[in-house]
């Protein structure tokens, strides 16, 4: 077995290893072979890995049945993840962190996961319609059902962090005992306040993405350029597309820390996994592999650690703080930003004045 680090989450006394299994991949969204995805799974469990993070959305459901599968006869030993929040359906309710959407879709979950519990149940985005009080009672009562052992929430802004901090305390609610952020080489944004923030309240942090969708893996470079025709380009041209300024500048980056790897003498993957980890506020990254191959490679890293100088140079490329290909790449964006309307008062009101 290779050298797997555990931590704590949180405060919940939950140990988890420094690499969480991600299962994104495992179903339609990534590898449709049920049989294979288990071998997977069980590959991760026998590497060393004891955190596994899903979601209900993950090609419809499909990845939490995989999870399940795999999972028959060895759920006591794992640390079960799974989210709730973006559409699982064209019904307006069937989405969100509402407590109608909530206690309907734990349940759900817990059918597909084949398992009575789940040891840290995530709301995936912000819900900007849902009061966090409502969210966070609705949670409450899931911990206290036994269905449910930790909470957490996942690409919250700092601000949110601290409100959902607050209201727990004051309404005493279970509160928020993790944050899945994501976090890469290329995506440091929350250096600036959701690291701290998590921090300073005790949360775990999972990071999501830290390959930044394959970008750190060395699969993009300036000779060959990006395929745009593949499944991930197609649905988010916005992260990928080489002709955006953000992404010309992930191409030039990777370039440069191509190089600094090489003289560490690990490769661009294990460079970048590591960076991810070697921040204090980290809990976990999330690896998410789509084949045995990539799984045994991602795992080879495990044990890699980073001297300051490497951390020095990769900060001369990509600065602490910075996100490349901001806001695409930034997970999510209040509505306040992306609704024209949020920022402009009604003509009346203007001519008014």
């Amino acid at each position: 077995m290779l050298h797997m680090r555990m931590r704590t989450l949180g405060g919940t006394g939950i140990k988890v290893s420094s690499y969480c299994l991600g299962a994104m991949m495992f179903g339609a969204w990534g590898n449709p072979d049920h049989e294979e995805s288990v071998r997977i799974i069980h590959a991760a469990l026998d590497g060393g890995i004891n955190f596994i993070d899903t979601a209900d959305v993950y090609s419809a459901g499909e990845s939490e049945e995989i999870v399940g599968k795999a999972l028959r006869g060895r759920r006591d030993h794992v640390v079960l993840a799974t989210k709730a929040n973006l559409p699982m359906g064209d019904d307006p309710n069937m989405r969100g962190n509402s407590r109608r959407w909530i206690v309907h879709e734990v349940e759900n979950s817990l059918r597909r996961l084949q398992t009575d519990y789940i040891d840290l149940y995530q709301m995936h985005r912000p819900d900007p319609d849902t009061d966090i009080e409502e969210t966070l009672s609705a949670l409450s009562d899931l911990v206290r059902s036994g269905k449910v052992r930790a909470i957490g929430s996942s690409t919250f802004p700092a601000e949110q962090i601290v409100e959902g901090q607050w209201v727990a305390e004051r309404r005493g609610f279970v509160r928020f005992r993790a944050e899945q952020p994501p976090y890469s080489i290329f995506v440091r944004g929350i250096e600036a306040a959701v690291l701290p923030t998590c921090q300073r309240y005790g949360m775990g942090v999972i990071a999501w993405s830290p390959l930044a969708g394959g970008w750190l893996t060395g699969k993009f470079r300036q000779d060959t350029g990006v395929d745009m025709s593949s499944q991930r380009a197609q649905r988010l041209p916005q992260r990928f597309d080489p002709s955006l300024p953000g992404n010309a500048a992930k191409l030039a980056a990777v370039e440069e820390l191509v190089k600094i790897a090489a003289d560490a003498g690990v490769s661009l993957t294990h460079l970048a996994l590591a960076f991810v980890v070697a921040h204090p506020g980290v809990t976990s990254a999330i690896i998410g592999p789509r084949t045995m191959d990539q799984l045994t490679d991602l795992l080879a890293g495990a044990s890699v650690e980073l001297s300051d100088e490497v951390l020095d140079r990769i900060d001369q490329i990509v600065p602490p703080g910075v996100t490349l290909n901001w806001p695409a790449d930034a997970g999510w964006q209040s509505p306040a930003l992306t609704d024209p309307l949020a920022c402009r008062r009604p003509a009346s009101d203007r001519s008014a004045a």
